[in-house]
C-alpha cells in the first residue's frame, strides 16, 4: 500500500520499492479490495524481498513495523524510520482499511519531508 500510495502522490523524481523480509506469494485481497475503494489497483503487483542491493541503493528506509524481531528490518539497517503499522494478515476489512489510513497518512507526511 506504501508504495502505491507514493506513486499516486509523489512528484516523478522521487521511486518508491516496497519489499519484505518474507513476503508472500500473493498480495492479501483485503488490501487489494480497500486500495481499489479508493481508485488505486493493485491487482497487478506482486511482494517482493528485501534485498542487501535495495537496502544499499535506497535513499529512505521505512520500516512498517516487525511481526518478529529475528527478520525485522531495523535490526539490519542504521537510521530506519519506523511507522510502526500493523500488518494486514488476518485482519478484518474494517481493520485493513484503518491500516491503509494510517499507512496513506504516513506516506503524504513522508513526501512533504522529501520535498522540503
Amino acid at each position: 500500500m506504501a508504495e502505491a500510495f507514493f506513486k499516486k502522490y509523489a512528484s516523478s523524481k522521487f521511486t518508491a520499492i516496497s519489499a519484505g523480509t518474507a513476503p508472500s506469494v500473493h498480495l492479501n485481497p483485503l488490501v487489494v479490495q480497500v486500495m481499489k475503494e479508493i481508485g488505486i489497483d493493485m491487482s497487478e503487483q506482486k511482494p517482493k524481498l528485501l534485498s542487501d542491493s535495495l537496502i544499499k541503493n535506497s535513499s529512505k528506509i521505512i520500516n512498517m513495523g516487525c511481526m518478529d524481531k529475528e527478520s525485522c528490518p531495523a535490526l539490519l539497517v542504521k537510521d530506519v524510520l519506523d511507522w510502526n503499522i500493523s500488518d494486514p494478515k488476518a485482519k478484518s476489512l474494517d481493520d485493513v482499511r484503518k491500516i491503509r489510513d494510517q499507512i496513506k497518512s504516513e506516506v503524504i507526511d513522508l513526501i512533504r519531508s522529501l520535498e522540503a
